[in-house]
């Protein structure tokens, strides 16, 4: 759908559209892209509920037809889907499911050990694999974003700096990338 973002809010957008103005609910990764003005083209999921129908929206098509798997999960809603693709994005979704990495997907919030563990076994064979490109995702990047969070730091900017510094220093700990991050941050 293409459309000009009316606003951006903490897990959702507005986008004017053919003359109506449709509530989007967006990862994190597709929300810090924005900024209103914007004339964007995005794809979207549409979910009935019995208080009516939510969309979605993401910045790729490997993103929605990630979601799509995701909710297919026992134990998987819409809300933990998104913030696995906010955390980790499609491409290191699949390589953790592949690699049977639950640590890299309990980097998310809302998502325990469990249910880690079941995506990991019900979606092995549903998503395509991971590109031949190294492992570069530092598990605990999700660590230090939810902290950087915490101090009241902007999520777009945070997420930008802890993947880019959680790429260059695979190994790092949550502690070094958060102390890392701060000194770019400030």
């Amino acid at each position: 759908m293409r459309g000009k973002v009316s606003g951006v809010g903490e897990d959702r957008l507005w986008l004017w559209t053919g003359g109506f103005e449709l509530e989007l609910f967006a990862p994190q990764r597709t929300l810090a892209s924005l900024t209103p003005g914007d004339e964007v083209a995005l794809f979207l999921h549409l979910q009935w509920r019995e208080d009516g129908p939510l969309l979605f929206a993401f910045a790729s098509e490997a993103e929605r037809d990630t979601f799509r798997a995701l909710l297919a999960v026992s134990g998987v809603g819409p809300k933990a889907a998104l913030a696995l693709l906010g955390t980790l994005g499609p491409e290191w979704i699949a390589r953790a499911v592949h690699e049977g990495d639950t640590r890299s997907l309990t980097a998310a919030p809302g998502v325990g050990k469990k249910v880690a563990e079941r995506i990991v076994l019900e979606l092995k064979n549903r998503l395509p694999a991971p590109s031949a490109a190294p492992a570069t995702r530092n598990p605990s990047a999700g660590e230090a974003v939810e902290a950087l969070l915490l101090l009241g730091f902007r999520e777009g900017a945070v997420r930008k700096t802890v993947d880019r510094l959680a790429a260059a220093h695979p190994e790092a700990s949550a502690e070094e990338l958060i102390r890392l991050a701060l000194k770019e941050l400030r």
